[in-house]
């Protein structure tokens, strides 16, 4: 799978830091926590991408704001998970939006050939009565 432009990991920890308005050893502190996983070169060297950036932003954020670090952790999931339902909602919708255009078809061929077997009154059968 191709990295987007917001998952490919170019930013050096110093970088990274500085675009986060935090220290590089609070980078160091994060990543031992689990709070975040830069890549690594072949060298070992640490490479953030920018959602590392945001998530970084956001950890120091919600822990401005009086949040643990624990709890930045658990609603940066929450966030997560929320963002994945709403793309599995858009792709359920858009695909019973699929499935109700190919059943609106389908009753529409099955009209159409209704209309083929209607017979004209003048030519129907005329029943007899005695």
């Amino acid at each position: 799978m191709a990295d987007t432009d917001d998952t490919r990991a170019v930013f050096v920890i110093s970088v990274a830091a500085e675009l986060a308005g935090m220290h590089p050893q609070t980078l160091r502190i994060y990543e031992r926590k689990g709070l975040i996983e830069p890549q690594r070169t072949p060298g070992g060297s640490r490479r953030y991408s920018a959602a590392d950036i945001k998530r970084l932003q956001m950890i120091q954020e919600l822990t401005n704001d009086g949040m643990s670090l624990v709890g930045a952790l658990h609603a940066i999931h929450l966030r997560d998970l929320l963002a994945q339902a709403h793309d599995e909602i858009a792709r359920l919708r858009a695909e019973l939006d699929q499935t109700r255009r190919e059943a609106q078809w389908a009753l529409d061929q099955v009209h159409r050939s209704y209309r083929r077997d209607l017979v004209p009154l003048n030519q129907a059968v005329v029943r007899f009565t005695r």
